[in-house]
């Protein structure tokens, strides 16, 4: 390997290459691997690399990498280079036009905007705009996986608003001395809950600067497990839709006018614990790759 790839591939995520590789190995004709969880750069383009040319030695072709955060444009552009330097390198013919596909909210307007910036991309995946009315946007919904045989997990991403937070956790509400919700507070499983009249620490999961002291007048429970996903453990029985959706009507309801405006409504903000941000911020260090400089 050469010097200037050798610093490149040490600093990787191992666990995504774990990841990638156990996703070669289940499928080795459509490896197609998602790139952005921890670092782009850094990690994602890599170790793809590493597992697409150990598939390359053993008969198979990769299918490509994609792109779901970030500058778009930039980071097509900077892993077409490396793949090229990859094929360099290794003399592997066709590596430097490996697929690239591109995702993450793409409308008219964007693919308007990649076209005329420049980009490397090959093929845009189109979801939500393709099959929702723009007047009637779709609820963006996503399941991320925040625990693992009871270990914590985190997502990271070049986007800040698809970190996931990690571990198992409780959710609370808490209201002002005029009956409005002030706060939603997300803490660890374990944590002891806030308590009415008692000061509580609420802050921004990633904006170090943005936190308050909160005196809840009253305190609610949002989440509420309906079954721990294991199979000798009874579920509890759903409410009814028409209950949920009473329910949801009346939490609507209580919130203060200035949330509810359809014109520069004031957002609603959810929080963290001091405890669950301190650990939120560990895991971030710990798991995020470490760039070199030469």
């Amino acid at each position: 390997l050469s010097e200037s790839l050798r610093g490149v591939f040490g600093e990787t995520n191992q666990s995504e290459l774990a990841a990638f590789t156990s996703y070669a190995l289940a499928f080795p004709n459509n490896f197609l691997a998602l790139v952005d969880t921890y670092d782009v750069m850094r990690s994602g383009i890599p170790n793809f690399c590493a597992v697409a040319l150990a598939l390359n030695d053993l008969g198979y072709k990769a299918s490509g990498i994609r792109l779901d955060s970030g500058d778009l444009a930039y980071l097509s552009i900077e892993a077409r280079k490396f793949f090229h330097a990859i094929e360099k390198e290794f003399n592997v013919p066709g590596f430097g036009k490996m697929n690239i596909t591109a995702s993450n909210d793409l409308n008219e307007e964007t693919l308007d905007a990649l076209n005329k910036q420049g980009h490397e991309i090959d093929a845009f995946g189109i979801g939500t705009y393709l099959v929702t009315c723009y007047a009637q946007a779709a609820l963006g919904c996503v399941f991320k996986l925040v625990e693992i045989n009871k270990q914590p997990r985190i997502k990271l991403s070049e986007d800040v608003t698809k970190v996931s937070i990690p571990c198992k956790k409780r959710c609370f509400r808490l209201y002002g001395r005029e009956g409005y919700p002030l706060v939603d507070i997300m803490t660890g499983e374990n944590e002891t809950p806030p308590t009415v009249g008692e000061r509580i620490l609420c802050r921004h999961p990633f904006n170090e600067s943005k936190r308050a002291y909160v005196v809840p007048q009253r305190v609610e429970e949002l989440l509420k497990c309906y079954w721990p996903g294991s199979s000798n453990k009874p579920r509890e029985d759903l409410p009814l839709l028409k209950n949920i959706r009473d329910r949801c009507m009346q939490q609507l309801e209580q919130m203060r006018s200035d949330h509810m405006r359809r014109l520069n409504p004031t957002p609603y903000k959810v929080s963290v614990s001091g405890k669950l941000y301190d650990f939120i911020h560990f895991l971030w260090l710990s798991e995020a790759p470490v760039g070199e400089l030469q």
